[in-house]
């Protein structure tokens, strides 16, 4: 592993508040402050190394410090895509603009960017990790595995872990406090990420729907998690879970229904969010609930 730091910097187009995308809450990420620096600790998307990232924000782009190896230009296209960094957020703002709910929430934080997973095979670990327990048990039980069998690094006076890769997942033969009957799980994941079953690429070669459907071929892989592994992981912007019952309820609440919307209708109303329809739906959940307090 390399020693030494490496920069680079990823260029933002429109409002872009890091704060916002650190402190969202997704999956493993659980901060309750921020002090200017979001760390990442992750598996490349070549699946060959793990690296730890440091990431400011200073006005409209975003300085990487990256330790270890790796792609630096791969490295820095996965962090966009992890911070939602890698589309117009000028044109969401104008899709926001042409709806007086999203109107709402994006005045409320218009600098709010979805944070996604680091990949689709760290997505799919995460779903068998946190399946049937509760979010905070899945935290504990990611970093345990992370510092065990993964890597760890000193990211800005802090240390961070990152997932094992493939190989090393493929070694385990127990992980205390995951049930015995997970452990196959987890290897078909290794095993199919090393089969490139789960490349991003790949993905975004698909239709959403075909691309999920693909996933739940994976032990364990519901509906509910398969979105999550396939749009939260890829940073698709434009695809809609109607079955999320989270992303129902927020639309009710905020667009004053007098009932829960059914799939045909969230459907319908969610026409006009597009292309950001991911986004959309993100900031009516995580945004929203501050117009409802």
């Amino acid at each position: 592993m390399s020693t030494s730091a490496r920069t680079t910097t990823i260029h933002l187009i429109g409002p872009y508040d890091l704060r916002e995308v650190a402190l969202m809450g997704f999956g493993h990420r659980d901060e309750s402050s921020f002090d200017g620096v979001m760390r990442l600790a992750f598996c490349t998307d070549a699946l060959d190394s793990q690296v730890g990232v440091e990431v400011r924000q200073k006005d409209d782009s975003l300085e990487l410090l990256v330790h270890g190896d790796g792609d630096l230009d791969a490295i820095a296209a996965q962090v966009a895509r992890v911070v939602s960094a890698d589309h117009d957020g000028d044109a969401w703002a104008s899709v926001c603009a042409s709806d007086p709910v999203l109107a709402r929430v994006h005045s409320a934080a218009p600098g709010f960017r979805p944070s996604n997973f680091y990949s689709p095979y760290e997505a799919a670990i995460w779903a068998t990790l946190s399946a049937r327990r509760s979010r905070q048990q899945g935290i504990g039980l990611r970093q345990r595995l992370s510092r065990a069998h993964g890597a760890v690094f000193e990211l800005a006076g802090r240390s961070e872990a990152a997932l094992p890769l493939p190989e090393q997942l493929l070694a385990l033969d127990a992980v205390p406090g995951l049930p015995a009957d997970r452990i196959p799980r987890l290897h078909a994941i290794a095993r199919a990420a090393l089969d490139g079953q789960l490349d991003v690429t790949r993905f975004a070669d698909m239709d959403p729907a075909e691309a999920m459907l693909d996933v739940q071929r994976l032990p364990g892989i519901g509906p509910f998690y398969s979105a999550l592994i396939v749009i939260r992981a890829c940073g698709f912007p434009d695809a809609l879970p109607v079955f999320e019952e989270h992303t129902k309820a927020a639309v009710r609440a905020l667009y004053e229904l007098d009932h829960d919307p059914d799939d045909a209708e969230l459907t319908a109303i969610a026409e006009t969010w597009r292309p950001f329809r991911t986004w959309a739906a993100v900031s009516l959940r995580a945004v929203g609930s501050r117009l409802l307090s």
